[in-house]
């Protein structure tokens, strides 16, 4: 435990020194979201309507930043030899890095998502139900992503390859992300069934996706 906290607290200092850490990902957030409406127009019904689809995109899309350097700088310094060749289990590893990138790098987009959807005209219900399905399903996010990034590690300019990896993957957890922030605006529709497969995918995640990603970091060190 000693070992994974202090691989917690490194992988923090470096998601926020690295690449502007925390602005970068909440800055893209917002360009996502005050550039939609101007696409769509200005009817504020209809972007009340759409928009926990537009803040789930937007989350989605910055949630991709970064993780091309989920394993990379280890790499490049030779680290991730010595955590393949480590005590403590590379799943644990890699379950520890995606939590750590996702405290600096999804969490504040949920922190700001309140914000945002301000410029939607969403109600006090809807931005509480899509906060709610972002601090669900965005650690899934991250999750799937250190897929991508383990699968890409060994390539200098892999970020492209990395989004047209994971996004496919991330599908699910947008249709029924989305759902359930949807079901807060439309009563007639539960909001409970979405919310639980959406925890249900997190939680799959959690336990999978480490396995993967460790696997293809092992194979890509061979």
């Amino acid at each position: 435990m000693r070992a994974l906290t202090s691989l917690f607290v490194r992988e923090m200092q470096l998601a926020i020194r690295i690449g502007g850490g925390v602005w970068m990902g909440v800055l893209f957030f917002l360009c996502v979201i005050v550039v939609v409406p101007f696409g769509i127009g200005p009817d504020l019904n209809l972007l009340s309507r759409i928009g926990p689809a537009i803040l789930w995109i937007g989350a989605l899309l910055a949630s991709l930043l970064g993780l091309d350097r989920l394993f990379q700088a280890d790499r490049d310094d030779g680290s991730l030899d010595l955590l393949l060749m480590g005590e403590t289990p590379l799943e644990l590893v890699v379950f520890v890095k995606c939590l750590a990138h996702w405290a600096a790098s999804g969490l504040p987009l949920v922190i700001s998502a309140p914000v945002f959807a301000l410029f939607l005209n969403m109600d006090p219900i809807a931005t509480a139900a899509l906060t709610v399905t972002l601090v669900a399903g965005t650690p899934a996010l991250t999750l799937i992503g250190a897929i991508g990034a383990a699968l890409t590690v060994s390539l200098r300019r892999g970020g492209l390859l990395l989004a047209i990896l994971v996004l496919p993957l991330t599908i699910p957890v947008l249709i029924f992300g989305v759902s359930a922030s949807n079901a807060a605006l439309n009563l007639t529709l539960p909001f409970t069934t979405p919310f639980a497969i959406l925890c249900a995918l997190t939680l799959i995640s959690a336990v999978v996706e480490p396995y993967a990603a460790a696997t293809a970091l092992r194979f890509a060190s061979d």
